[in-house]
């Protein structure tokens, strides 16, 4: 849960515009008083009745007297908004808290709140508060929902000050708001092991030794704590201080996960399009591969990756993990369609090292780009790809299953490559697929290790 909003604003009265803006807060009861005063002291003098004239003067004045009170009203009140949580998945509601404080001497009329909230959250929230003591607070809360990705401002606070009569209302703005950030769905996923390769940083160790050769250690400076029986003699009495032989280094496996974003790939759009799978795919398989203690990345089909990522992309354990993961998903939450047409840039980014494990949600394919992502399995560990079936994304459920040759065409391209490559249909389960893929790499693995 979030903390409290920081710098609680003010609702206080102005001085600009005093008597325009004290009519213009005038509702429609009070303009109907005024009104009918009006008409009955004009009525009074055509028809000589003074009576007449002393009940218009009543009405016209009341809504005035309102509006002038509630105008130079000087009761302070301070206001704070949480959110709980802050980040939360698409489909999932989250509760927003409002606190209100009056923070004046004297107490508070009737208030009534409105909270800006985008329409995709829901309705407007609206609140009325009766009366608040001097130094009184009260809290008052609701709940917002979005089945769409996206970052969405909530606020500003309004304030609706009003007289006991109903006469006036002032509407009072707050400066600070929050944003609640909807992160793509992210399914569990099973432990896998794609036949054995690119294993996990605690599910067999691939360490490194800081080595030059065998006998040639690179050796460090003396830490506390060090064990006596590695001291360096040779290079200690080099250097003057004591020096140690590193420690093994543990390696930790490295995957690259690969989002198509293309606009021309996806048809469709809204909560269950094609692109929107592709995205909480992509989210499942960077979590979970984070969690088992991957160095993950993430690259699109422009090559670019989160900003503050790594070289070697996010690694780390306890806080750390759950940070990257963070920044992941708050990437994924506001990725859209890219401008480009084509894979090459990935390709740049991929065929510059090894990239350990290579996981990638392809949308539709041409024969050229198919080609393209064909070469990526050169430099990976291991390559698998889910690629959408774009007959069954955009037919309706009751139409009848097209032939996919095209796309059966490419699938059989990629395997040629090295790919573990995956049709996905419409309404397909991610972990379904992640296991199939898993059970398909381990055949390939075995079929290889017969054949050599």
């Amino acid at each position: 849960m979030s903390s409290w909003g920081a710098g609680p604003a003010e609702a206080d009265r102005g001085e600009a515009g005093g008597v325009r803006t004290a009519l213009a807060g005038l509702t429609t009861r009070g303009r109907s008083f005024l009104a009918a005063g009006i008409a009955a002291a004009i009525c009074s003098f055509v028809l000589g009745l003074s009576e007449l004239l002393r009940v218009g003067l009543l009405l016209a004045v009341l809504p005035l007297l309102c509006a002038a009170v509630l105008y130079r009203t000087r009761y302070r009140v301070a206001a704070s908004r949480r959110l709980a949580p802050a980040r939360v998945p698409a489909g999932s509601e989250a509760r927003v808290h409002l606190r209100m404080d009056n923070v004046s001497r004297l107490p508070t009329g009737l208030l009534m709140l409105q909270d800006r909230v985008p329409y995709v959250l829901g309705p407007r929230p609206r609140f009325v508060l009766d009366r608040v003591e001097p130094g009184g607070r009260r809290e008052v809360s609701y709940r917002v929902r979005s089945d769409l990705r996206g970052r969405y401002p909530l606020g500003p606070l309004q304030l609706r000050l009003t007289d006991p009569f109903g006469m006036c209302e002032l509407t009072r703005s707050f400066s600070t708001y929050d944003t609640l950030t909807v992160i793509p769905r992210v399914e569990p996923l099973s432990p896998v092991r794609f036949g054995g390769e690119a294993k996990g940083y605690g599910d067999g160790l691939q360490r490194s030794l800081a080595l030059a050769g065998e006998d040639d250690v690179i050796p460090r400076g003396y830490r506390y704590g060090d064990d006596l029986r590695r001291v360096h003699w040779r290079s200690t009495a080099r250097y003057g201080e004591l020096m140690v032989r590193r420690e093994e280094q543990p390696r930790r496996s490295r995957c690259t996960v690969l989002l198509d974003t293309r606009g021309g790939a996806y048809e469709g759009a809204g909560p269950d399009s094609a692109f929107e799978w592709a995205v909480s795919g992509a989210a499942s398989v960077l979590v979970h591969m984070l969690e088992r203690g991957f160095s993950v990345r993430l690259l699109t089909d422009s090559g670019s990756a989160v900003p503050g990522e790594g070289a070697d992309g996010f690694a780390g354990t306890g806080q750390e993990t759950a940070d990257a993961a963070g920044l992941m998903m708050d990437t994924l939450a506001v990725i859209d369609h890219s401008d480009g047409t084509g894979l090459s840039r990935a390709y740049d980014v991929l065929r510059g090292g090894n990239e350990g494990l290579l996981i990638a949600f392809l949308g539709d394919l041409d024969e050229e780009q198919a080609t393209t992502v064909a070469k990526m399995s050169r430099r990976s560990g291991g390559a698998v790809a889910f690629v959408l079936d774009p007959d069954t994304w955009t037919r309706e459920a009751t139409d009848v299953p097209r032939p996919g040759d095209r796309h059966e065409r490419r699938l059989r391209m990629l395997r040629e490559a090295g790919w573990t490559a995956l049709s996905v249909p419409r309404g397909a389960s991610a972990d379904e697929l992640w296991r199939r893929a898993d059970r398909e790499r381990s055949g390939l693995t075995a079929v290889s290790g017969e054949a050599r």
